[in-house]
């Protein structure tokens, strides 16, 4: 049995990687999102999250997540032969998936709006207790 030895416990996000560990934090929601409308095939689900929000995805990150949203029903797989030579594993959503996404879309609205209040303050002008200029 592995078990964890607390004096090689993993360093904490830097703010060098935040915006990397807040990215991956989002992949399943998005990967969800990204096949509200009709059942996609791995590349596929990588183009459309490039393409829609600018979100670079790796396939070595995507297949894991596939296959536990896989694994929790929230998606279902499918082999297909699309007539280029070689089948695709295309994804779609389950109605749990689906039930899923409206959740944590709702989840994201709040949280982003909270999120959007919280950092308001530095998006204004002018100098502030503490600014350095």
């Amino acid at each position: 049995m592995y078990m964890a030895n607390k004096s090689q416990a993993p360093n904490p996000p830097t703010p060098d990687n935040w915006d990397a560990q807040l990215r991956k934090g989002c992949l399943e929601l998005a990967i969800l999102a990204s096949l509200w409308a009709q059942p996609l095939y791995g590349l596929a689900i990588l183009r459309a999250l490039l393409s829609r929000g600018g979100m670079e995805v790796a396939e070595g990150t995507l297949y894991p997540i596939l296959n536990r949203l896989r694994i929790d029903g929230l998606v279902t797989s499918e082999w297909q032969d699309a007539g280029t030579g070689h089948p695709r594993k295309y994804y779609t959503l389950t109605a749990p998936g689906r039930a899923k996404a409206k959740e944590m879309a709702a989840a994201w609205t709040d949280f982003s709006a909270q999120m959007d209040e919280i950092v308001s303050a530095l998006r204004t002008k002018g100098k502030h207790h503490g600014d350095a200029n």
